[in-house]
């Protein structure tokens, strides 16, 4: 779950930070060197954040970044294709999550990325699974499979057309070329667009923001609004009854009414 880059005497860098700030997690894919490129460890290690992030019971939301590069940029580069190269691609999809531990991951807590640079190949799938995305100017997409007779297959064949329509997708699936942050900023790929000193900060805000409200009532809302893509109206005005039904028989909805009343905030319990 690490790498042996550390000097003498000192513990290793992790390949995934995992740190708390009240009740938002921030996740940090941490191989600059490597552009952030996964290999076998970081995806068991990411996967290990995940674990962690879905067994606290006081963590509501997440932020996922990548740390700083040297030279441009870069949130993440896909997977290593050194590694590939070696002969070492077992690991890098994992039985749970696929591709990084991550996309394909079964997940209650919404998670926003915090994307400052090049998010290409599978950095741009693992953006593709998040929830919300905020990103710096300097960024871009990009769906560079082609270029190395690759296809991808962490979802970006999919959930990519589901966000951009499909003209723009193919284009950036058959082509490999990014598309600037500016474009998907217009065509609902990201969120909000800011400086790169102001990533973190914001990202933190929206994941806070989230965090303060009924927690049930967020997972309830992120897993039907997913399922949009898929399924029929029919299914989806039951899944919203149900779902509604619900929440009226939890605690967290009796407080939620109750700190209304009381005008305070409320202390919610996910139950």
């Amino acid at each position: 779950m690490t790498e042996a880059s550390a000097e003498p005497g000192h513990e290793p860098e992790p390949l995934v930070r995992y740190e708390t700030h009240g009740s938002v997690a921030l996740i940090t894919l941490n191989r600059p060197a490597a552009r952030n490129a996964v290999n076998a460890s970081l995806a068991a290690a990411f996967e290990a954040a995940i674990d962690r992030l879905d067994a606290a019971p006081d963590v509501w939301a997440a932020v996922l970044a990548a740390a700083p590069t040297p030279g441009r940029p870069v949130f993440c580069a896909g997977a290593d294709l050194k590694a590939v190269n070696a002969g070492e691609t077992r690991g890098i999809h994992t039985t749970r999550g696929g591709f990084a531990g991550f996309v394909f991951r079964e997940r209650a807590k919404p998670i926003v990325a915090a994307v400052d640079g090049l998010a290409t190949a599978g950095g741009c799938e693992i953006v593709l699974a998040c929830d919300i995305v905020v990103a710096t100017h300097r960024s871009s997409f990009a769906m560079a499979e082609v270029e190395r007779n690759l296809v991808a297959n962490a979802g970006g064949l999919f959930r990519l057309p589901r966000v951009v329509g499909p003209s723009v997708a193919m284009e950036m699936m058959l082509t490999g070329e990014p598309l600037p942050a500016s474009r998907a900023y217009e065509l609902g790929l990201v969120s909000r667009l800011v400086e790169p000193g102001e990533l973190l900060g914001t990202a933190l805000a929206i994941a806070t923001r989230i965090a303060g409200n009924g927690p049930l009532s967020v997972q309830a809302s992120r897993r039907i609004m997913a399922a949009a893509f898929g399924d029929d109206d029919e299914t989806l005005k039951r899944l919203g009854y149900e779902a509604s039904r619900q929440m009226f028989t939890t605690a967290d909805t009796a407080e939620g009414v109750r700190a209304f009343v009381e005008k305070r905030e409320p202390r919610w319990l996910g139950r």
